[in-house]
C-alpha cells in the first residue's frame, strides 16, 4: 500500500525522473500524472491486477505469468480481480483498487471505452497504470504492453491468401468480444492481408473469445453456408469450438486458424500439432513483461516505454512441436 516515506525519498525518486512518466505519456493533465509517490528497492509495493475474464485459458495463463514474475520480486504483492467479462464489475474493481491506494495497477480491459474513465482516474491519482493486451481509448496510462493485433490479423490474411486459399474462396470469421480492441484490430488486419485476393468473408459471428460460444456460432455459420472453405477464428478456443462444429457438420477437414498459441497441453500449439487447427499465431500474454515494467517503475525508479510491442510468429504443423518445446524452456 502507498505510505508516506518522507520528502527525501520522494525527492530522490523525482530526481531520478522516477518512475515512468514523461510529458509524452502523461495524458491530458501534465507530466506528474502516473508517477508513483514513492519508489526504491527498500519499499514494499501492492499491485492490483484487473483481469477481463479468467474463463479464457489465455487470461488464466496471463495471471499465472504475472504470479510467476512477481514471485521473483520480494517487494511485490499482487492482488487479482476477475471481471468475468462484465464491464461494470471491472469498473468497480478498478475503483476499489484506487480506494485501496495500490502502488501500481495492471489492467487487461474487457472492452476499451467503458474502462477508459476508471483507468484515467487511477492515472490521475498518481498510480502508474500498465494496460495489458487490450487497449483503452486515449493515452492516460503509463504503458501499453501487448502484441500488434493488426499485424497478426494481416499475417493471418496473408496465410489464407498464399497458403490456404490461393485461388480464393468463401470463408467464415469468428470474432472476439465486439467492444475489445483485439477483435476490431484482428479483423481490420485480416482484411488488409487478403487484399488483392478472391477470398470473401461470407459470414461473421461474435464468439466472445469462448470455446462453447465459438462452437455455437460456427455451427450457425456452417448451416447457413455449407460451402465455406475455411474459418478464421480470432483465438484458439473459438477455433477448437469450430472444429467440433465442423466435425458435426461432416466437415472434419475444414481448415481453421486461430490466434494465441499457448504453450500448454490444452493450448493452440498442441491443437496445431494434432491437426485440429491449421495454424495459429503466437500471442504473448505480457504477464512477465508487465512485472518487469512494474519493477522498473517501483523498485528501480526508472521510466518505461509508452508502448512495448511483443513478438509473434506463424505456427503450423511444421514448427508446432519445436515452438512448444522452445516456449517451455527447451532448445
Amino acid at each position: 500500500m502507498r505510505k508516506s516515506r518522507g520528502l527525501a525519498a520522494v525527492g530522490a525518486c523525482l530526481l531520478l525522473a522516477a518512475c515512468g512518466t514523461t510529458n509524452e505519456n502523461s495524458g491530458s493533465g501534465g507530466g506528474a500524472q502516473g508517477a508513483p509517490e514513492r519508489c526504491g528497492a527498500d519499499g514494499q509495493y501492492t499491485i492490483g491486477m484487473s483481469q477481463a475474464n479468467v474463463a479464457e485459458p489465455y487470461r488464466q495463463r496471463m495471471d499465472d505469468d504475472i504470479r510467476a514474475g512477481a514471485a521473483s520480486v520480494p517487494q511485490f504483492t499482487v492482488n487479482f480481480a476477475d471481471a468475468a467479462q462484465d464491464n461494470s464489475k471491472q469498473v468497480e474493481q478498478v475503483d476499489n483498487f484506487i480506494t485501496q491506494q495500490v502502488d501500481l495497477l495492471i489492467i487487461s480491459p474487457n472492452e476499451a471505452t467503458p474502462l477508459t474513465a476508471p483507468v484515467k482516474r487511477a492515472y490521475d491519482k498518481g498510480i502508474p497504470v500498465l494496460v495489458l493486451d487490450r487497449k483503452v481509448d486515449g493515452d492516460a496510462y503509463t504503458s501499453f504492453i501487448g502484441a500488434d493485433n493488426v499485424d497478426i490479423g494481416r499475417q493471418a490474411g496473408e496465410y489464407f491468401k498464399t497458403t490456404l486459399l490461393p485461388e480464393g474462396g468463401k470463408i467464415g470469421e469468428l470474432r472476439g468480444l465486439a467492444g475489445s480492441t483485439p477483435a476490431r484490430e484482428r479483423h481490420d488486419g485480416f482484411m488488409r492481408g487478403i487484399q488483392g485476393s478472391k477470398i470473401e468473408i461470407v459470414a461473421a459471428q461474435d464468439g466472445d473469445w469462448l470455446r462453447d460460444k465459438g462452437q455455437q456460432q460456427a455451427d450457425a455459420i456452417l448451416k447457413a453456408n455449407p460451402d465455406i472453405q475455411a474459418i478464421y477464428s480470432h483465438n484458439d478456443p473459438m477455433g477448437e469450438g469450430a472444429r467440433i462444429a465442423a466435425a458435426n457438420a461432416g466437415r472434419p477437414d475444414l481448415p481453421i486458424t486461430g490466434i494465441d498459441g499457448l504453450p500448454i497441453e490444452s493450448g493452440g500449439l498442441k491443437a496445431v500439432e494434432a491437426g485440429r487447427l491449421s495454424a495459429t499465431f503466437i500471442y504473448p500474454t505480457g504477464g512477465q513483461e508487465a512485472i518487469a515494467a512494474a519493477k522498473s517503475i517501483l523498485v528501480d525508479c526508472r521510466q518505461v516505454p509508452k508502448t512495448q510491442t511483443l513478438p509473434t510468429k506463424l505456427v503450423t504443423k511444421d514448427n508446432a512441436a519445436a515452438t512448444y518445446a522452445e516456449l517451455n524452456g527447451g532448445s
